[in-house]
C-alpha cells in the first residue's frame, strides 16, 4: 500500500484559513454571515475576514509545505469566492478562478 505524506490545511478553502471575506469579489459564505450577525455564539468573537491570511501569503505557505518535504497538498475551494451569489447564472468571479489557478500553479 503507498500512502502520501503531505499537508491537510483544514478546509483550506473556507474561512478557516483564506480570509479576504469581503474583497476580490468574494460573496458571504453563511459562516460570514453568522459570525458577523451573531457575533457573542463565537467564544472569542471572531470571524473569517483575515483567518491566516492564506489568499495574500498562499506562495510563501506552499513553499513551506514544498521545504518540509510534503509529496500532497488539500485543498479546498470556497464557493463563495468563484460563485459569489450562489448562482451560476449570476456569474462567475474571475478574480476567484485567477486566485485557485494560480495556488495549482504554484506547486
Amino acid at each position: 500500500m503507498n500512502y502520501l505524506y503531505g499537508s491537510n490545511e483544514p478546509y483550506s478553502g473556507l474561512v478557516t484559513i483564506e480570509g479576504e471575506a469581503n474583497t476580490t469579489g468574494r460573496g458571504p459564505s453563511v459562516w460570514d454571515i453568522f459570525t458577523h450577525e451573531s457575533p457573542e455564539r463565537i467564544k472569542d468573537h471572531s470571524n473569517g475576514d483575515v483567518a491566516v491570511d492564506f489568499y495574500n501569503r498562499y506562495k510563501e505557505d506552499i513553499q513551506n509545505v514544498k521545504a518540509m518535504g510534503f509529496d500532497a497538498f488539500r485543498l479546498s475551494i470556497s464557493w463563495p469566492r468563484v460563485i459569489p451569489s450562489g448562482r451560476r447564472r449570476e456569474g462567475v468571479n474571475e478574480e476567484g478562478i485567477e486566485f485557485y489557478n494560480d495556488v495549482i500553479d504554484e506547486f
